[in-house]
């Protein structure tokens, strides 16, 4: 039976503390392979203006609800998972602080691989968690999925 976590959300950035526990609470004596993804905050530099932080707003109701429409997808699609974990920022990010942590456990390698891929595409098309990049000017922009929205 394959466990996905229950708070998805967590506010502000994702400390390496919090990586570290939720790793340590997994039993992985049955994993033959885990992986795990950090998203983070760049300094990207957009038309002359560099972001410091991401103000991550959610819907977040239906967050939860998409995250178990996701689970149920990836946990049937690769047969050997056993634990997923899914925890993304919402709230300020800095930038060079993380704000998606993902890990996967799984009887071998290639659907750990096949599947957290997966996951990270599902979350940025399905999730509904918008991001307003803030420069260090104090200006800002709105973005969705790589898509600057004016």
């Amino acid at each position: 039976m394959v466990m996905l976590n229950k708070n998805f959300l967590i506010k502000g950035s994702i400390s390496t503390d919090v990586v570290k526990k939720e790793i340590n609470q997994i039993n992985t004596a049955s994993m033959g392979a885990q992986s795990v993804f950090l998203g983070q905050v760049r300094p990207d530099n957009i038309e002359g203006k560099v972001v410091k932080e991401i103000e991550y707003s959610a819907y977040e109701e239906m967050v939860k609800i998409e995250l178990e429409k996701i689970f149920s997808d990836i946990s049937t699609k690769y047969d050997d998972l056993q634990k997923i974990i899914i925890i993304h920022s919402i709230g300020k990010v800095k930038a060079g602080e993380y704000s998606l942590f993902i890990f996967v456990g799984a009887g071998h390698r290639k659907n750990v691989f096949l599947a957290l891929d997966d996951i990270v595409n599902q979350i940025k098309k399905r999730l509904p968690i918008w991001k307003k990049e803030v420069f260090e000017d104090t200006s800002y922009i709105w973005t969705e999925n790589d898509k600057i929205m004016n």
